[in-house]
């Protein structure tokens, strides 16, 4: 800790100590992949990767966050998920060699680091434990995926945004039995999530709403009963 306290702000700024998969690096270690880094600042907008893109950079989330998209020929957006401070993104060309398989904006101001795939291929060969913490991610993403796959094909679309909903309150703020979820998100971030159209979003959260279930209070959405929300779920998946 002496070394941190002793940077200067800017420094400490630059600092990978709070990527989750770098966790089991030394502090020279991870000082030294600092210094390999290439560091970024974005303005929400800002594209940081291309689907289908041929460069197979890697990046981490140091502040900020992003959201990972693709774009129809006609631009409509379907969005996968979005990203935080310590998470990581663009690893499937380092690992593999393929193209992006998605595009990455920035969803607010952020400082972003990256390296070249090969850097982090070495990475992952001279650290077992980075190999360890990525494996886990890799699931994780996975399953999610998975779980989106059977939503698409099973739910209609009411239900689709009750399941999102109940995502999202799961990475909000509990409040007894409720949930904050900061910020509000919009109609279309949530219709692009499920595959559908802003009406269809509008019109189920006035239902929502209406039975007490919801709220929007000083820009953000309260999720009153996450247990009932989860009950909804529950019956139209029957799991």
């Amino acid at each position: 800790m002496a070394k941190l306290a002793n940077r200067k702000p800017e420094q400490l700024q630059r600092s990978l100590e709070g990527v989750a998969i770098l966790a089991g690096l030394g502090t020279e270690a991870r000082e030294r992949l600092e210094k390999r880094c290439a560091w970024r600042h974005c303005r929400p907008g800002d594209p940081i990767v291309s689907y289908l893109d041929a460069s197979d950079d890697v990046f981490f989330i140091v502040e900020g966050e992003v959201r990972v998209t693709i774009y129809s020929v006609a631009g409509r957006a379907v969005s996968f998920r979005n990203l935080g401070p310590g998470e990581v993104f663009g690893e499937y060309p380092a690992i593999d060699g393929g193209p992006r398989s998605a595009s990455v904006e920035a969803a607010r101001s952020s400082l972003i680091a990256s390296i070249p795939g090969a850097a982090f291929q070495q990475l992952l060969q001279t650290e077992p434990k980075v190999a360890q913490a990525l494996l886990p991610q890799l699931v994780t993403k996975i399953r999610a995926l998975t779980n989106r796959v059977y939503e698409f094909s099973t739910l209609a679309v009411n239900n689709r945004i009750q399941a999102e909903l109940l995502r999202l309150a799961s990475l909000g703020t509990r409040e007894g039995k409720g949930a904050r979820i900061v910020p509000a998100p919009t109609h279309v971030d949530i219709a692009s999530r499920i595959s559908t159209h802003r009406e269809a979003v509008t019109r189920e959260l006035n239902r929502l709403a209406k039975l007490g279930l919801i709220e929007r209070k000083r820009g953000a959405l309260l999720v009153k009963d996450v247990g009932r929300l989860a009950e909804m779920v529950h019956e139209a998946t029957g799991e």
